[in-house]
């Protein structure tokens, strides 16, 4: 009989520190489709974390459109884009998106992730810089890390502080910045930081995966807030994972960018492409958000998020400069926020404690997020079940 396989030490103490720390992470089970009102554990919960801001995850139309692509072009995409994986789903959704943002092309990636890993990577070097903001999604630091670029961070949405970093660089390089922030909500001050961009010759990339879908005309993001395009903003990277109510991700940029990373972004020349029928189902996304009906959800989503900042402004909490979807209360110390989490399971509503890493020690937090998904009643045993818990002796 074989030994048993003995856990590295340095594995179990890993383990413990973040015990200890109130700090494990747990993967959790829906029974039910991604809807605001799901069951989890054979309990049923009103849901606010998440990233599903138009309610279109389980939309009849997409499911339609997925059934509809998979029928014709089946469900693997079979290799990737520059082998034999580029379908027509795929071009069709390429050519939508490039026409709805105003770019000349459009890239398609396998996830958010992998896109930043992708175009970062290639971009940058070991001579080439990277200056983002501090509060930057973990796949842009991680793409400056992979290309072993020099990296430096600028306070959180602080143009000034961005200067500085760059003036202080003896070669241009990329200014990267989240154009809504996940964890905070806010908006990047994308005007003042383009502008910055091309006084300085650096090249602007936003991570838009937050706004797109939810912000600005028909839907195109934050940038349509301040009115920049591709002039501005030569690199855009999208997701479809979040407002779209699908997978997958894309980069918007112009010919010659998308021409060098068909050639240098490794997560996109050696990764089979999305599924055909995923691309179908967010071109249908895409038809949706950018109609009445993606007008409608947008109008009814800013209504959700007034009525809740309204409500929360009376309670002794802190809540942060947000008027996007992403809504959150800051606890402070994990402890404390894993149980109003709990207390608020309690009640039949369902938010996840954030804590650190991924926020700042002493932020950890409710990432409260809203969704046209939801209705005036669930926002109601939203606030009712937080006034009870935060303000309970």
């Amino acid at each position: 009989m074989k030994p048993a396989f003995k856990t590295p030490s340095w594995v179990l103490a890993a383990l413990d520190e973040r015990r200890c720390q109130d700090l494990m992470r747990h993967t959790v089970t829906l029974d039910s489709p991604q809807v605001p009102h799901t069951h989890i554990n054979g309990r049923p919960y009103t849901a606010f974390c998440s990233n599903d801001y138009l309610g279109l995850a389980n939309h009849p139309a997409l499911i339609r459109a997925m059934q509809q692509s998979a029928d014709e072009y089946g469900v693997g995409g079979g290799a990737s884009h520059l082998v034999a994986g580029h379908l027509a789903p795929h071009q069709r959704l390429e050519e939508a998106l490039a026409d709805w943002l105003g770019y000349e092309r459009v890239l398609l990636f396998s996830t958010g992730y992998m896109a930043n890993l992708g175009v970062i990577s290639a971009l940058a070097n070991k001579q080439r810089p990277v200056i983002q903001d501090k509060l930057n999604h973990a796949s842009l630091i991680d793409g400056a890390q992979l290309a072993q670029a020099p990296m430096r961070r600028y306070l959180h949405a602080n143009p000034l502080s961005a200067k500085k970093l760059m003036m202080k660089s003896e070669q241009s390089g990329l200014l990267v910045t989240d154009g809504v922030f996940s964890m905070d909500g806010d908006i990047a001050p994308l005007s003042e930081l383009s502008a910055l961009a091309s006084q300085h010759d650096w090249t602007f990339m936003v991570d838009d995966a937050h706004g797109l879908g939810c912000l600005g005309k028909e839907g195109r993001g934050s940038l349509a807030l301040s009115d920049l395009g591709m002039t501005q903003v030569p690199l855009l990277m999208g997701t479809f994972g979040k407002a779209f109510g699908t997978s997958g991700a894309f980069v918007a940029t112009t010919h010659d960018f998308a021409d060098y990373l068909t050639q240098f972004a490794r997560p996109y020349v050696y990764t089979t492409s999305m599924s055909p029928a995923m691309a179908g189902a967010s071109l249908a996304a895409l038809q949706l958000i950018s109609s009445q009906e993606g007008s409608d959800r947008r109008a009814k989503l800013a209504e959700h998020i007034d009525y809740f900042r309204q409500r929360m402004s009376d309670l002794p909490v802190e809540l942060m400069a947000s008027n996007t979807a992403i809504q959150p209360v800051v606890i402070g110390e994990s402890s404390a926020t894993l149980d109003v989490s709990e207390q608020l399971k309690a009640l039949g509503v369902w938010c996840t404690a954030i804590r650190p890493p991924t926020v700042p020690n002493g932020k950890a937090r409710l990432r409260i997020t809203l969704s046209a998904g939801h209705s005036k009643q669930d926002l109601v045993l939203l606030c009712d079940a937080l006034e009870q818990v935060l303000t309970a002796k």
